[in-house]
């Protein structure tokens, strides 16, 4: 048998570490390839790492809880059918001398620490909300390398560097009786933290899952750099409802899923997203960025986490195709078999709220996306109709969250007047789900 070494893949774009949540393997299992080994959390997505070959776990050298670079080892496997034994030895001899000079070059390069300032955006994120300097932060990593374990080692100690604060505090205090008020400023980022909430007994302290972590980053990332602005339209849906109910039985049995009022939302979005494509774009810096693709992405929630996986090039699907990729979307978030690359790439969001009984709510942007949008409850209304009458109507409210550094009033009001047009005029006369 050969031994090879299996590495923490790249499991998103711009990911560049993971922390092993779970290993699903023990040494002396037998595995094949592809099969998981191992449940990963990044800043992105929750995954699992499939095995690169078949054969039996040797060694793992990573414990659960350890943050992992990408292309660094995780394990360990003895695979069938390896090298003959005296190239195996020849290749061992030459591993362990280039090992030997690795191992010299790493001490050189932990005297001079090149690695120190290479940072990925994780680490700088996350120094950057807690206002810690990464100069005075020994680095676990690969030449001294700062990983997110290590920033969050310091951020639970308590003990935040500020060498700029310590360098300036004894002067005054020499100069004048003034100088105490700077003691209290390194108070901040415990508030950030969160240590002065009180905990009486009886009190549940629930810890902080990488999961969770990420998303409450992510949001603090879009309220913090997207000024958020907010608008609203109600929508009458009684075609809609009459139409989606009068073939929701036929369908489900034709197709062997049921199709949801999402289905249409997420298609009258996609119509209006064509005529107005400003709202699918991106700011970036000192350019706008009006993309191509229409990609959609949806919320969908667990008991635990909330995940936003994407429904690519949804302007090429019929309504049937985007009711079937909800489900199938949906149903690996909450089974845990969401892919990276399934979460990745959206350029407008949709959220059906209206699935837990919200009649009006302002979404959070997801990052680094111009818009979301919230597709509230159905509900009965009394309405005054164009004759004078009254008459129950079923009736929506569609919320819109923007970032006005891309988008302004007048072209978000005519996208949902479209999107509005579009919802209100779905009958079995003018529209096929197939």
């Amino acid at each position: 048998m050969a031994v090879e070494k299996i590495l923490m893949p790249q499991l998103g774009e711009s990911v560049t570490e993971g922390t092993i949540e779970k290993w699903l393997v023990e040494v002396g299992d037998t595995v094949n390839k592809y099969d998981p080994i191992a449940e990963v959390n990044t800043d992105k997505v929750n995954a699992e790492v499939p095995s690169s070959y078949t054969g039996v776990i040797k060694e793992l050298i990573a414990g659960e809880g350890d943050t992992i670079e990408v292309g660094e080892l995780v394990c360990y496997i003895d695979v069938e059918g390896g090298a003959p034994k005296e190239k195996q030895e020849e290749s061992t001899g030459q591993q362990a001398i280039e090992n030997i000079s690795e191992d010299k070059k790493e001490q050189t390069q932990d005297e001079e620490q090149p690695m120190k300032r290479r940072y990925s955006p994780a680490v700088l994120r996350l120094a950057q909300e807690n206002d810690i300097d990464l100069e005075h932060v020994n680095g676990s990593g690969k030449g001294g390398r700062i990983t997110r374990k290590d920033i969050q080692k310091v951020i639970d100690s308590g003990e935040i560097p500020a060498p700029k604060q310590e360098e300036k505090a004894p002067e005054p205090k020499q100069e004048k009786k003034e100088a105490p008020a700077a003691a209290p400023k390194p108070a901040a980022p415990e508030a950030s933290k969160g240590s002065d909430v009180p905990v009486s007994e009886g009190d549940i302290e629930i810890p902080v899952t990488g999961v969770r972590r990420a998303i409450a980053n992510n949001m603090l990332r879009s309220k913090h750099e997207a000024p958020h602005a907010w608008t609203m339209v109600e929508v009458d849906v009684t075609s809609l409802v009459e139409y989606r109910n009068g073939i929701k039985d036929d369908f489900k049995k034709k197709e062997g899923y049921g199709l949801t009022f999402f289905a249409f939302f997420v298609k009258a979005v996609v119509e209006a997203l064509k005529e107005f494509p400003q709202m699918n774009s991106m700011w970036a810096g000192d350019k706008i960025v009006q993309k191509k693709d229409i990609n959609i992405s949806i919320a969908v929630g667990t008991d635990e986490s909330l995940f936003v996986p994407v429904i690519k090039n949804a302007d090429e699907k019929s309504i049937k195709g985007i009711a079937r990729e909800v489900k199938e979307l949906a149903q690996k978030a909450k089974t845990g078999k969401l892919k990276g690359e399934e979460m990745q790439g959206g350029t407008f969001t949709v959220n059906n709220t209206g699935s837990f009984g919200s009649v009006q709510s302002m979404g959070i942007i997801n990052y680094p996306q111009a818009a979301i949008l919230q597709v509230e409850s159905i509900v009965k209304r009394p309405v005054v109709m164009n004759n004078g009458m009254i008459a129950v109507r079923d009736m929506v409210n569609l919320c819109l969250s923007l970032d006005h550094r891309v988008l302004d009033g007048m072209i978000c009001g005519k996208f949902l007047a479209r999107v509005k047009e579009n919802l209100e005029t779905i009958s079995k006369e003018n529209t096929s789900v197939y």
